[in-house]
């Protein structure tokens, strides 16, 4: 069954990532076995530390929820073999009905070409034709006919090749096979035996008769082999042994690949309006063949959010999955459903506050390590419950998960905060926990840093700004703000690149080169974005 996933929001923090864990955890504990984890970049030092302390490893990373070519129900028919006859893959479509065309792979299963009913169709009336068959390996003229070999010429043969002749009486010998290069049917008919092997004709078919005593030891070169069929069925067959290699089309192939997106592929199927494509794996092996029909309905991949339900902050290619639910604690803001769905949005600090009052609904309790991180996630996202946001009933919730995991949340707290920042980059300072909004017409993103020692990171004031700026021009921003929440002092130290009125109106401050210190802020859910939707209205 295909995996539904479960997602924070890009850069994740420490909520989000916990979030997805434990949500999934409580839905297969209950029997739904396809939920899975998931996460949209990299785990922060300050999750990774929770997640080693209580034993768990990252969730799946997940770029997209494109719909690509893995997810349409194309056809896996058979992959022949370069060497497989044409009898064979005939059969083959005989047992799949619905397929017109299978893949031909060579030996490391790489691709060689498309074998549709109209190649063989079209190399039968060729035959028909021509009358001659080229060189193909005995074996294959063997398993066409049901045929086995009767003298040892027969097996010094590997293989034959000829026109093909029913040696019927003639009252004119020169009508009879005249060319060594002759494969010659016929019954139990003595003279036309005697014929065939003086002049060592290719190979000589049997049909429906046994080899005359006379002949068993007779000087030849002649292979010669039995059929249970007749001359006139034989005939037909023995040109099924010609491997598909030769009769498979190689020229002018497209193909796709499981990871290509359906848009990109409609794109080219309207282009080429071939019948059928391959779909190759990443090792460019063949997996199965594609159809303009198996493009009308692709099966979307199902996902549920937590922590966020802002279409900037959630997985590329969302608007083509099927969101089943959402979990979250933050402002609603502009998700589309084309149906209903489950929705669960609670003001309270934390999404695993949510999540750990879901394991209660449903009489399960977390095991002691689940409860251990989601109490961390929830001093995490309240800032030790010194957050504005912060309530009592995450308060009590992270005292409960922490009694389950037998931890103290002032030493749990601690360790998580006590993630060092003076040896990160810029960059991944300010886009671990970053976030893009879009409010009455203004873009912006905050990110935000919690820290015990915020002075240590002003230091570097100036290569912050200097990104900020570059960031702010690349992606069109009106204002974009670093917010370096200090557990200790209580407050937020906010860098920002943008006009300063906004600044000074939004949190009646007076800022200072691009820098302000904003008392009892500890919040960008409800201390920052409010305060700026208030002012752009």
């Amino acid at each position: 069954m295909d995996p539904i996933y479960v997602t924070g929001h890009r850069n994740p923090d420490t909520d989000s990532i916990v979030a997805a864990i434990a949500y999934s955890a409580l839905r297969n504990a209950c029997g739904e076995r396809e939920y899975v984890a998931a996460c949209l970049g990299r785990v922060s030092d300050e999750t990774q530390i929770v997640l080693d302390r209580f034993g768990f490893q990252p969730p799946r990373y997940i770029a997209d929820l494109y719909n690509q070519v893995r997810d349409l129900d194309f056809d896996t028919p058979p992959i022949l073999s370069t060497g497989v006859t044409v009898g064979r893959a005939w059969d083959e479509f005989q047992d799949y009905p619905a397929i017109t065309a299978v893949p031909v792979s060579r030996e490391n299963g790489t691709l060689y070409g498309i074998l549709s009913r109209t190649d063989i169709a079209n190399y039968n009336m060729s035959s028909i034709t021509s009358c001659v068959l080229d060189e193909v390996p005995l074996f294959n003229v063997l398993s066409v006919l049901e045929g086995k070999i009767l003298n040892e010429a027969g097996e010094d043969t590997d293989t034959v090749a000829g026109e093909v002749t029913i040696a019927l009486p003639q009252s004119n010998e020169n009508l009879l096979f005249q060319k060594q290069e002759s494969i010659v049917l016929c019954g139990y008919q003595p003279d036309m035996i005697r014929r065939a092997l003086e002049r060592n004709v290719s190979c000589l078919v049997l049909c429906q008769a046994e080899l005359p005593m006379e002949f068993r030891d007779f000087p030849t070169k002649t292979c010669i082999i039995t059929t249970p069929f007749d001359a006139y069925r034989a005939a037909r067959l023995i040109f099924q042994s010609t491997p598909v290699g030769r009769v498979c089309n190689t020229q002018g192939l497209v193909g796709f690949h499981l990871d290509d997106r359906v848009d990109d592929v409609r794109e080219v199927v309207l282009k080429y309006r071939h019948p059928s494509y391959p779909i190759l794996d990443e090792h460019e092996k063949v997996v199965g063949i594609l159809t303009r029909y198996h493009l009308l309905r692709p099966r979307r991949k199902r996902v549920v959010l937590v922590d966020h339900n802002e279409a900037s902050q959630s997985v590329p290619g969302l608007e083509e999955a099927e969101l089943l639910e959402i979990i979250d604690h933050h402002r609603l803001a502009d998700i589309q459903t084309s149906g209903p769905i489950y929705v669960r949005n609670e003001p309270v600090g934390s999404t695993n506050t949510i999540i750990a009052s879901m394991f209660q609904d449903r009489g399960l309790m977390p095991s002691e390590n689940l409860a251990g991180m989601m109490a961390a996630a929830i001093l995490s996202d309240t800032v030790m419950f010194k957050s504005p946001t912060c309530t009592q009933r995450d308060i009590r919730t992270a005292e409960r998960m922490a009694r389950i995991a037998n931890v103290s949340l002032d030493e749990l707290g601690k360790a998580i905060f006590s993630a060092a920042l003076d040896n990160k980059a810029p960059e991944e300072v300010l886009f671990t926990d970053y976030k893009e909004f879009h409010i009455a017409g203004h873009s912006l993103a905050v990110s935000q840093v919690t820290c015990v020692d915020s002075s240590s990171v002003l230091e570097r004031k100036d290569a912050f700004l200097t990104l900020m700026r570059k960031t702010a021009k690349e992606k069109g921003f009106d204002l974009m703000v670093l917010m370096l929440t200090d557990v200790l002092l209580e407050g937020t130290q906010i860098l920002y690149v943008g006009d300063d009125d906004t600044i000074r109106q939004a949190f009646n401050v007076t800022p200072k080169d691009n820098t302000v210190f904003l008392p009892k802020v500890m919040s960008r859910k409800k201390q920052v974005i409010p305060m700026l939707s208030d002012l752009w209205g």
